[in-house]
């Protein structure tokens, strides 16, 4: 028997801002203006990214070896999901509580640091530990931090990490290993990737423009997202449900997607067959959207052949940059939001920010234009593809 999940109201942190109003708000008017210049990372380059400027806390001293800036995203994220998290446990006690966090970076722009340290002096700092870099470590220090006996694991997927996550802390709940999950997204700005996308020649210097004739590439951005996922609704605000789940791994190409989308076409069809949906039923697909070359076309491909050209859709990378691991659930945050009357109370769509300058050459979907509201929103889909051909399908809804 097919078993109903929750999401909570999510925690999270990113360019947008570090409440839920706050981002919200910027979200809907489409609000690029938290993307900065970024100098010193990348020789000769002046890139464009998505920084958290928000102060974030100090990991506690017991912990110190857990400290990094992506934990401390995490931490930042999940403070107000502390009330809440407190319930649960004393409801169901803290071994049926589960962890399960997505990143691509985890500890490694730490780790670059003090590596590069050792390389130039040949001491490695005091603060260094070969625990931070691992893939493991969010997960551990989150259920360490907080309490937590239930299974604790990282998922680590590149850009699709914090989609599966979600789609993992349900199958804990499907499988009734636990009661309640906090489950999520993170990843923080660090040398490796800004150095390792721009060898792909993959990033932009400038906004992306995702399926523009123009555009040129993605904006790394940093952040946290995180929910409670429960089998039922959390009072506070209007329940919304993770419908549907789908995932898939076509392997096509170590960076490079399927030029056809059958991954990504097998992913969402999973998502829609999962929620008990047909494609006719969404509201809102938020797009995968990284303004490269090769997904903007594979997209639209997929999106086209499996949803049509009638439903709107749009990529809110412009508005955050590309935050990777955390991306998947950072726009799984974005959609709980749009579905959300308090903080959504004239039904507008996220809007495309781009050139408005189409590529003839891509099949034509719906982008959703500034202030353009929705004669419903009920069932919303976020899609995430990543490298090595791996894509998940996530859709949200509403349970009126």
């Amino acid at each position: 028997m097919k078993v109903s999940t929750y999401l909570s109201a999510p925690g999270v942190v990113c360019t947008l801002g570090d409440t839920l109003q706050e981002i919200a708000s910027r979200l809907l008017a489409g609000d690029s203006s938290g993307m900065q210049p970024v100098t010193g990372r990348v020789a000769d380059s002046v890139l464009t990214c998505g920084v958290v400027s928000t102060s974030l806390p100090a990991v506690p001293e017991h912990l110190q070896h857990h400290d990094t800036r992506n934990n401390r995203l995490l931490m930042a994220a999940i403070a107000p999901l502390q009330p809440g998290l407190q319930q649960l446990a004393g409801r169901f006690g803290t071994q049926r509580i589960g962890v399960v966090v997505g990143t691509s970076t985890s500890g490694i722009l730490e780790a670059g640091e003090h590596l590069g340290r050792w390389a130039r002096s040949g001491e490695l700092p005091a603060a260094y530990s070969y625990r931070q870099q691992e893939l493991a470590d969010p997960a551990l220090f989150l259920s360490r931090w907080l309490g937590l006996q239930g299974p604790a694991y990282s998922i680590s997927t590149a850009c699709t990490s914090g989609a599966r996550a979600l789609l993992s802390a349900r199958r804990l709940l499907q499988a009734g290993v636990c009661d309640a999950v906090l489950c999520g997204g993170a990843d923080s700005l660090c040398d490796l990737t800004l150095n390792g996308f721009t060898s792909l020649e993959a990033v932009s210097t400038t906004l992306c423009n995702p399926f523009s004739v123009n555009r040129s590439g993605i904006n790394i951005g940093e952040g946290a997202a995180m929910f409670l996922l429960t089998r039922e609704p959390l009072a506070g605000h209007e329940p919304v449900l993770l419908a549907g789940c789908g995932a898939s791994s076509d392997a096509h190409h170590i960076s490079a997607p399927a030029p056809d989308g059958a991954g990504a076409i097998q992913a969402m069809q999973q998502a829609l067959k999962d929620a008990g949906l047909q494609p006719q039923q969404l509201d809102y697909v938020n797009l995968h959207g990284t303004a490269t070359e090769h997904n903007d076309a594979m997209e639209s491909q997929a999106v086209s052949r499996l949803l049509g050209s009638a439903v709107p859709c749009s990529s809110s990378k412009p508005l955050t940059g590309h935050t990777l691991g955390a991306a998947g659930a950072l726009e799984a945050a974005f959609c709980w939001l749009m579905l959300q009357s308090g903080y959504n109370p004239q039904s507008l769509l996220i809007p495309h920010l781009w050139d408005g300058q189409p590529d003839a050459q891509l099949p034509a979907i719906r982008l959703a234009g500034l202030q353009e509201r929705a004669e419903r929103l009920r069932w919303v889909m976020s899609n995430s593809f990543a490298f090595g051909g791996n894509n998940t399908s996530l859709i949200l809804g509403t349970s009126g």
